[in-house]
């Protein structure tokens, strides 16, 4: 029972989710602030408003606040379209590559691991030429007569 919840927890998408939950709560909290610095005070004054009316009108008494409404509204588009763009997107297509069989390319070997390479090829290559055919490494053998 244990095993299975790891193998639960481990999987991809479990893991893309709680990042996505993550970052998401984050950035909710920066667009939040943008959008009561600056977006809700220009609603306000684009309602006509000044003061502590701004933004609102009453109806019998009644108060209806929507230049919040229309905060709350442009931080859920802006949330949203950023987690898109930048999280679902960028996943879809990495598990749409996956699906057809396309992995990224690998990067190239570091300059180190090439040249190391290059060593060995050269080694070997080396090697062969001064031994016979059917020679082994370490074994001494008498030259065919001429």
């Amino acid at each position: 029972m244990v095993q299975g919840f790891k193998d639960f927890i481990m999987r991809g998408n479990v893991v893309d989710l709680a990042v996505g939950v993550v970052i998401g709560a984050a950035f909710t909290g920066v667009v939040t602030g943008f959008t009561n610095g600056f977006i809700k005070p220009l609603i306000q004054l684009m309602g006509g408003g000044s003061g502590l009316d701004a933004g609102k009108f009453k109806v019998r008494d009644v108060e209806f606040d929507y230049a919040t409404f229309l905060n709350s509204l442009i931080t859920f588009l802006i949330t949203a379209a950023v987690l898109y763009f930048f999280v679902v997107l960028p996943l879809n297509m990495l598990a749409e590559r996956r699906r057809r069989g396309e992995e990224p390319p690998p990067k190239a070997p570091a300059e180190d691991i090439v040249l190391l390479t290059q060593i060995r090829d050269a080694l070997v290559s080396s090697s062969s030429q001064t031994r016979g055919y059917g020679d082994t490494p370490g074994r001494h053998q008498q030259e065919p007569p001429r």
